[in-house]
């Protein structure tokens, strides 16, 4: 029997501007945090650029045609902010808003439904020079973003998305140190969360006066975190590190508290010198601003082990997982049932009301073979296992409205530059040609069916 999903799920595929686009400097764009960040040496693994990137900037068009060949119902892409005020604030760059006029309704065209990431990572660098996300002000420049990117675009844009990823930014970019700014400082990475989450809960009323009657919500990497081992110290840490990847940002944003044993977790390692001060009265009733839907992005699930090295304040706590563990070229462990639990837990304790995986994808590197294909079987399997975990919890009565695969290009994965591919469309990155994938294909006859098949389509 086929698995069929409900009707009117939302089928879709996730990009995000600085690792597609390109054009870096072309039509009044400034440099974000992420130009920066890849000019200094050592920090990219292959030590490219996203200059170039995928072109998408220039060739969007192609790759709209893409999307509706595949039967695409949606395509989740953000904004660079750099391109809209290249200074972070003030002026607004009118070319830089012309590129989404025309992205968008290039999409309307084909039947394809936008959904707006406001921001995905791309601060402008005018505004780090000032202190970045540790700078209170930034609040305001990006609820300025969020004014001017609604107001033009608000009257087609019916799903908006605040924030990617706001552990990413301040803990990997300014605690861990290996995203841009590429900061190690706890207290900097903690101030950096609160003002993220002020920005987001600041803007959301915004949008929803520019662009009536539509959809607002953020997205948040979660994963479930499992002890290594059944030590009490690894149950402490998985405990712990839930708190800092998880709850710190949820209970914010449903509750109206930051949670309690994180913030004594902090301060007992002395990463909150001056305590929560920079939470100023009202912050949180803001940052509670009810949302329409919570975004999940899960890859993996967190198997931790204790802190027991003398460098694991500036590096996560997750472990490689033992053989035969299955794993993606990233490292990160196959694990679709995670991302049941994931769901549950997120509908049990925080009652959202309605979410979205906003994200969800495995990178490997098949490559095109002697008649041009791209048989990326793991990346099929990948898929359907996933789509089953999503399923699961739809008939367990979890309110899940749709699914975008990361992603739909091969792209600048970040710190590791080309050298990770999740695309279901492979790029070259010399020549920019587009292959769709095997997982594409398939991705495809899963949107037109609205099922997973049980075997894959020749």
């Amino acid at each position: 029997m086929d698995e069929v999903f409900p009707k009117g799920f939302v089928w879709g595929v996730a990009t995000s501007a600085f690792q597609i686009e390109g054009a870096h400097d072309v039509d009044g764009r400034g440099p974000s945090i992420w130009d920066t960040y890849a000019e200094q040496p050592g920090l990219i693994e292959d030590g490219s650029n996203a200059h170039v990137a995928c072109d998408h900037y220039h060739r969007y068009a192609e790759d709209i045609a893409v999307m509706a060949s595949l039967g695409l119902d949606a395509y989740r892409f953000s904004i660079a902010w750099p391109r809209i005020l290249p200074t972070g604030r003030g002026a607004v760059n009118v070319a830089g808003l012309d590129f989404y006029d025309r992205l968008v309704d290039g999409l309307l065209a084909a039947g394809i439904s936008p959904w707006a990431t406001l921001y995905h990572w791309d601060l402008p660098q005018a505004l780090e020079d000032e202190g970045g996300w540790t700078n209170r002000a930034t609040v305001d420049a990006f609820v300025e973003l969020a004014d001017a990117v609604s107001a033009r675009l608000g009257d087609r844009v019916e799903h908006w998305i605040t924030h990617n990823e706001p552990w990413c930014v301040s803990v990997l970019g300014h605690a861990y140190g290996v995203h841009a700014p590429g900061k190690k400082d706890w207290r900097d990475a903690l101030v950096a969360s609160h003002h993220l989450l002020l920005s987001h809960g600041r803007a959301v009323p915004v949008i929803r006066h520019n662009s009536a009657g539509s959809k607002v919500g953020i997205t948040m990497l979660v994963s479930e975190c499992v002890p290594a081992s059944p030590s009490e110290a690894d149950r402490i840490s998985a405990t712990q590190y839930d708190g800092e990847l998880n709850r710190w940002f949820l209970d914010p944003i449903y509750l109206g508290l930051y949670p309690k044993d994180v913030i004594e977790y902090h301060q007992r390692e002395g990463r909150l010198p001056d305590g929560m001060n920079f939470v100023r009265p009202g912050d949180l009733e803001e940052i509670q601003t009810p949302i329409d839907f919570l975004g999940v992005n899960y890859y993996s699930r967190a198997v931790v082990r204790s802190a027991t090295i003398p460098e694991a304040d500036n590096e996560p706590r997750t472990i490689p997982l033992p053989d035969p563990a299955e794993l993606t070229d990233m490292g990160w462990e196959v694990y679709p049932d995670g991302l049941a639990r994931t769901l549950i837990r997120l509908n049990d304790d925080y009652e959202p009301g309605s979410m979205v995986v906003t994200e969800n994808g495995a990178a490997y590197a098949t490559a095109p073979g002697p008649d041009g294909s791209v048989q990326d079987t793991r990346r099929c399997d990948y898929l359907k296992r996933h789509l089953q975990a999503c399923l699961a919890v739809i008939d367990a009565g979890v309110p899940l409205h749709g699914y975008f695969l990361w992603s739909l290009l091969d792209n600048f994965e970040w710190a590791f530059g080309f050298a990770k591919r999740f695309g279901i469309v492979w790029v070259d990155f010399e020549t920019q040609q587009r292959i769709i994938k095997a997982s594409g294909h398939l991705y495809s006859r899963i949107v037109r069916d609205n099922k997973i098949p049980k075997e894959q389509a020749a």
